[in-house]
């Protein structure tokens, strides 16, 4: 009998189902989106409504004819894709290409993988929700249409190359990041002197303790702070008043997508990124519910376990049931918050899964539990010269409540307040002070003034980005992830670390009757993961914001947001909302290419006082960089590429001209001439031809004929031969995917279980020699002269004509090719396959045209050489490429 396939997006996710559904079911994965709009014209036929031209994605193919095949021999096809629209739209796309009736197939959805939650699912199927679907679909189109249509007008207006692009989430978030950037570079601290005064009195069991009042507030400078203290001096000190308060603590929701980003920022330290890479593996592994979320409400189901989870642990005193509700208003994406689907269950087989799902443990717990009982202590002491009291103050924890499981963590920029100064903490850990009774009199141990300067707000983390999003009503639990990679991958914003300065400040102390001035210093500036705007961010920021405020405006990104809810809701037709949005836009986009000019975020820093020509920077098309002088005549100015670390807004005059002091001659070595320079990929010592890059964080400028020969015998040690593989040398190195060893042109990859510090001639020998069977095995056919060559893929076997890779069409029968067509095929006909693929292949470029004798005065012979016909991509003609699988003795 024929089984009923269930479709769903991941294979964890389908091997899990299977065993709870039994043999009635075969399950299956459409391994996400399987359709895509088309790249030509948009893919949206706009006079049409926006209509979509949606294509089957060339990697989905296999799995799309596959699922063709098994729902032709099943006796009915279920859908399983995820709760949210953009699951809903995967079981649409589905529906599409597998020939199923939207309206009676039957799709189920369920926010835990649990044998209860998939049960239930089954028994009360649904059909595909079109509403939901619209929603999706309206939101992949105007997106498209954004991207689509601005990105080729910051290709023709920006100088900074074609890979440009904007979004409309993106962008807004860009924008987010450049605007606390120069509210930072633009903070101007102001100080003020906070008092603090120390005193000694007997704790519970008369023994002497220490313990801290505070003065007031602010102290303008160091005159006036000075003249408190002396005020001080012989004063006399009593405690006036002395106030016990209860106080309460709760503890917050479950947590929702964006909460658990910014929750595993603070106290796993994970991107965004990775936790939703974990949530969604614990997820697809029945540990806990649907992750995609805006909710923070949990089922009856979960409120009982939670209470029975808390009751055996802690004791039924620990147990109070609450109820959350969502302050978003427009959260639809799922039924109930991010919890584990058993609660019983503390620990997982997943070390690195383990982390976060102790983590969404602990707060699903905390939420169910008891408030913290606290009681404060607030003490005056009054002063006898000065008109207003210290204040001490203390708590004490009279019953810990959910803080015996969990205590929400605190973002940076929550302890300052909105003039910079630091807010006090309201954690309830300022500690305990001893018994202390009106009119007492404390013994006096010594009172410091320091000098405190205002903060600026912090820059952002990928999560408390994330909080400002969700703030703003931009984007929605789906897109955080996905907007803040994309952002990054551009090369529009930085996730890095930042070194801090030293800054001095003045301490006063009183102590024995007489005051002390003191110079100390501290560390300012210290990022850590912190998201910083590239040059190439705040140019395409400025420009976007200047011609397209309506799509740069965070009130009018979040409203469509909300349309897309309405959409959800069946409350407005998706058609209509985009024909609203694209008038307006498109008439901006044609103005704009019209008439913007370029931009390239020039700033003018002074006058070199050599040549007495402007110095300025700004962006140019390999980055930003600094010039001195301009294009007059047949004199050309000069250039300098800016550091690492260096802004085309921050640079100073003196330091654009050190940049000009480099390339740096420092004489020869062993025969050889030693030059420092910069490059696109930072400083460098150059001897001889041999570049060696100088460690990150020194600078290049201090490098003398000494350090630069210790870095060039560093660099020889590093590549000493460790040994020999058929009589040729291995070296090692470490290089962007992790280390590695070289034998003739071949790279090897060195697994971390082996010691790349110590690795043994059998390591060498086993590493190569199976890295030469794997790369054998990868090449069908070759011919080394035409740099033509079939091999293995992934998906079957390709053509690889140079450096391009070029997808065999199917056989007149309509069957794939496999690697068994291939032994006896000719060179002729594969040229034939290419060139039904790409007519231009094996056609020559013409040739560039002569330069002009402005240009051709300075050039240099590797100009001249460059004016020879060179091949269009790759071509028959071309030099063959350097196999990395071919063996140094073929080479010789």
């Amino acid at each position: 009998m024929a089984k009923n396939l269930l479709i769903v997006e991941s294979p964890a996710k389908a091997k899990t189902i299977e065993k709870i559904l039994g043999p009635d079911f075969q399950v299956k994965s459409c391994f996400g989106h399987i359709r895509d709009l088309a790249k030509e014209d948009m893919g949206i036929d706009i006079a049409n409504d926006f209509q979509p031209n949606y294509i089957i994605s060339e990697d989905k193919e296999r799995v799309v004819s596959e699922l063709r095949s098994l729902a032709k021999k099943s006796s009915e096809v279920w859908l399983a894709t995820d709760e949210d629209r953009e699951g809903e739209a995967i079981s649409w796309h589905l529906c599409e290409v597998l020939k199923l009736q939207p309206a009676n197939t039957k799709r189920i959805v369920f926010h835990e993988i649990t044998k209860p939650a998939i049960r239930k699912a089954v028994e009360n199927p649904r059909t595909v929700n079109m509403d939901l679907v619209n929603a999706q679909q309206a939101r992949r189109i105007l997106d498209r249409i954004v991207g689509f249509e601005l990105s080729p007008v910051l290709w023709r207006k920006m100088s900074a190359g074609g890979n440009l692009s904007a979004g409309r989430v993106q962008s807004v978030a860009v924008r987010l990041i450049v605007e606390r950037e120069r509210s930072i570079i633009s903070f101007v601290p102001h100080s003020s002197f906070k008092v603090e005064a120390f005193f000694t009195a007997p704790d519970a069991q008369g023994k002497p303790v220490i313990f801290r009042a505070e003065g007031p507030e602010k102290i303008a400078g160091e005159p006036e702070a000075n003249q408190y203290l002396q005020a001080c001096i012989g004063a006399q000190y009593r405690v006036s008043d002395v106030q016990k308060k209860p106080a309460k603590r709760t503890p917050a929701p479950p947590f929702t997508t964006s909460t658990l980003q910014q929750e595993a920022s603070r106290k796993l330290g994970y991107s965004v990124s990775r936790t939703m890479n974990v949530a969604q593996r614990l997820y697809e592994n029945g540990h806990i519910t649907y992750m995609r979320t805006d909710s923070v409400n949990l089922s009856e189901t979960a409120l009982a376990a939670t209470e029975d989870a808390v009751t055996n642990l802690y004791g039924p005193n620990y147990h109070q049931k609450r109820r959350f509700q969502t302050k978003n208003e427009s959260a639809q994406e799922a039924h109930e918050a991010i919890r584990p689907t058993e609660l019983r269950l503390q620990h997982i087989p997943d070390t690195d899964g383990q982390r976060l799902y102790e983590l969404i443990w602990k707060r699903t717990m905390a939420s169910q539990m008891a408030d913290a009982q606290i009681e404060r202590t607030i003490a005056k002491i009054e002063v006898s010269s000065q008109p207003q009291p210290l204040t001490a103050t203390g708590e004490v924890l009279r019953f810990d409540g959910f803080l015996k499981v969990y205590s929400e963590g605190r973002d940076e920029e929550d302890n300052i307040d909105g003039d910079g100064s630091t807010k006090e903490s309201e954690d309830g850990n300022s500690g305990m002070l001893p018994p202390l009774i009106v009119g007492q009199v404390p013994g006096f141990v010594e009172m410091k003034a320091t000098q405190k300067f205002t903060r600026p707000q912090p820059r952002f983390t990928e999560a408390s980005l994330v909080k400002k999003m969700e703030e703003l009503g931009i984007g929605r639990p789906s897109t955080y992830a996905p907007t803040i990679s994309t952002i990054q991958q551009r090369g529009y914003v930085e996730r890095r670390d930042q070194e801090g300065t030293k800054r001095a400040y003045t301490l006063l102390v009183l102590k024995d009757g007489k005051i002390s001035h003191h110079k100390e210093s501290e560390m300012v500036g210290n990022e850590r993961g912190k998201l910083f705007p590239t040059d190439l961010g705040a140019v395409v920021t400025d420009f976007l914001s200047e011609h397209f405020q309506r799509i740069m405006d965070y009130h009018f990104t979040a409203k469509i947001e909300e349309e897309f809810d309405e959409i959800a809701s069946g409350r407005e037709e998706w058609s209509q909302m985009l024909k609203r949005f694209y008038g307006p836009f498109h008439e901006q986009v044609n103005a704009t290419m019209e008439h913007a000019g370029r931009s390239t975020g020039e700033r003018i820093l002074g006058t070199d006082p050599d040549s007495r020509k402007p110095v300025s920077a700004r962006l140019g098309r390999f980055g930003p960089m600094v010039q001195i002088g301009t294009q007059e005549g047949d004199e050309k100015p000069r250039y300098a590429t800016l550091k690492s670390g260096q802004s085309i807004a921050t640079i100073s005059l003196e330091e654009a001209l050190d940049l000009f002091k480099l390339p740096l001659q420092l004489g020869e070595h062993q025969g050889k001439e030693v030059i420092i320079g910069a490059g696109r990929f930072g400083p460098y010592v150059k001897w001889g031809e041999q570049y060696i890059s100088i460690p990150r964080g020194e600078d290049p400028l201090s490098v003398d004929m000494e350090r630069a020969i210790s870095i060039i015998r560093q660099k020889q040690a590093a590549d000493a031969p460790i040994g020999l593989y058929e009589g040729v040398p291995v070296t090692k190195g470490k290089g962007r995917f992790g280390p590695f060893i070289k034998w003739g042109e071949l790279y090897v990859n060195v697994p971390g279980k082996y010691n790349f510090e110590q690795l043994s001639q059998s390591n060498i020998e086993e590493l190569i020699s199976a890295k030469l069977a794997k790369e054998a095995a990868r090449f069908i056919r070759e011919w080394p002269g035409e740099n033509i060559a079939i091999e293995q893929g992934r998906w079957g076997p390709f053509i690889r004509l140079g450096k391009e890779m070029i997808k065999l069409p199917r056989k007149e029968d309509g069957e794939k090719w496999t690697p068994e067509d291939f032994k006896d095929i000719s060179l002729d006909t594969v040229k034939k396959m290419i060139l039904a693929q790409n007519p231009d292949a094996f056609s020559p470029k013409p040739a560039r045209k002569k330069a002009t004798s402005k240009a051709s005065k300075g050039a240099s012979k590797s100009t001249k050489a460059s004016k020879t016909p060179s091949p269009k991509k790759a071509t028959a003609t071309k030099k063959p490429a350097s196999r990395k699988s071919s063996s140094p003795k073929n080479k010789a």
